[in-house]
């Protein structure tokens, strides 16, 4: 009876994983369109994705705006995203985080904000 229970539960999780379509930005290798893991490609064709001009500008308003966030001091997540350096470091978290809209955990990102987030780290996250 246990087995069985327990069967069913796996059997429950696996299709339930598999079923959700993700958007995390890619299903292929770095590059333009492409990103790692499953889900929703962004066509990163166009999208403004450079580090100076949009990406800090989108961290710095929305991000790392107090210790409660991401700003100075903080102890979330991968802690203060102030920083070229800091950011880029924490780009596999914050591509997962911002595809799954889990972060902001205060306020929203545009869809344009999230592509510019996720084809910079898709492009390597060149500091640019």
């Amino acid at each position: 009876m246990k087995k069985g229970i327990l069967v069913i539960l796996a059997s429950f999780l696996l299709i339930a994983s598999c079923s959700k379509g993700g958007s995390d930005g890619g299903g292929g290798g770095g590059g333009a369109g492409g990103g790692g893991g499953g889900g929703t490609t962004v066509n990163c064709t166009g999208v403004a994705n450079a580090f100076a001009a949009n990406v800090n500008q989108i961290f710095q308003s929305t991000c790392a705006t107090d210790a409660t966030c991401h700003g100075a001091g903080s102890a979330n997540g991968p802690g203060p995203l102030l920083t070229y350096t800091q950011i880029s470091g924490a780009s596999v978290n914050i591509k997962t985080a911002v595809a799954s809209g889990t972060m902001p955990k205060v306020g929203t990102l545009t869809t344009a904000q999230k592509n510019s987030i996720i084809c910079w780290i898709n492009s390597g996250s060149p500091n640019n």
